[in-house]
């Protein structure tokens, strides 16, 4: 059974406005187990979690606690066993493969530590291809727009080898958040990068997120960027052990280096 604690909600947060709007995420009962070179191995033992509309929220644990593979299955990405798993309206467990990938095409941006930049294509030719996989004629045109907002104008025609890792990290954002997704998922979007630039990543990601009204689930190892979401949800052995609301609102920014 999960042993979860919950602090108090205030009345004004996102998470006390369940019966207002609709679960951007629910998900019941959750079970993987994936087989690994000592046999099967539990990943996520009976997950409860929802996520409400516009919610930022942050989920933190040690390293093999699930948290990734909770972000993948959220994702439709890898397969649970068990436990109902509703995201964006859709009951992922009733999707095929293709049904997987249109949703993820039509409602998810992701952002990865490792950025997945398509090597032999432009900045502006990766933001650009999950829209034209979606069928949209104005994809470049909407890419050029996502890329200046990310403060990439200006290197659109750059490869991504031609690019420092905190460009890259942006270029992946910009498509991340081209289709105004309503779930962003992100998995330690700073992990490899240094400090300033990582708090520009950051700064962005939560701008361009609130602007879109995309509901963010932010994986991290750091608390202060944990404690800038709406709530934390800690995860440790494949069960969520504790959750707990921030008050980012009361937190001051720290400076970014719109250059890094």
């Amino acid at each position: 059974m999960t042993v979860l604690e919950t602090t108090n909600i205030s009345p004004d947060s996102p998470a006390s406005v369940a019966g207002k709007q609709q679960h951007t995420v629910d998900v019941k009962g959750l079970k993987l187990s994936l087989k690994g070179p000592a046999g099967v191995v539990d990943i996520l033992k009976g997950v409860d979690i929802q996520i409400d509309a516009g919610e930022r929220v942050s989920l933190v644990g040690p390293s093999g606690s699930g948290k990734t593979s909770l972000l993948m299955v959220i994702a439709g990405l890898e397969q649970a066993q068990a436990g109902t798993i509703q995201v964006c309206g859709q009951d992922l467990r009733q999707l095929d493969e293709d049904g997987l990938a249109l949703y993820r095409r039509h409602h998810v941006g992701i952002v990865f530590q490792d950025f997945h930049l398509i090597p032999t294509m432009t900045a502006l030719e990766n933001v650009a291809l999950p829209m034209e996989f979606a069928g949209r004629r104005d994809a470049f045109e909407r890419a050029k727009t996502e890329l200046k907002a990310v403060g990439l104008g200006h290197r659109i025609d750059h490869y991504p080898g031609q690019l420092s890792g905190g460009e890259q990290q942006r270029v992946a954002l910009a498509r991340a958040l081209a289709t105004d997704p309503a779930l962003l998922l992100a998995d330690e979007p700073t992990g490899n990068l240094d400090g300033a630039t990582g708090e520009t990543i950051i700064e962005l990601l939560f701008n361009l997120a609130k602007r879109k009204g995309s509901t963010l689930l932010l994986i991290t190892h750091d608390p202060e960027l944990a404690a800038r979401c709406d709530r934390s949800i800690m995860l440790r052995d494949g069960e969520i052990v504790s959750q707990q609301e921030n008050h980012p609102e009361t937190r001051q920014a720290p400076q970014q280096d719109a250059k890094s």
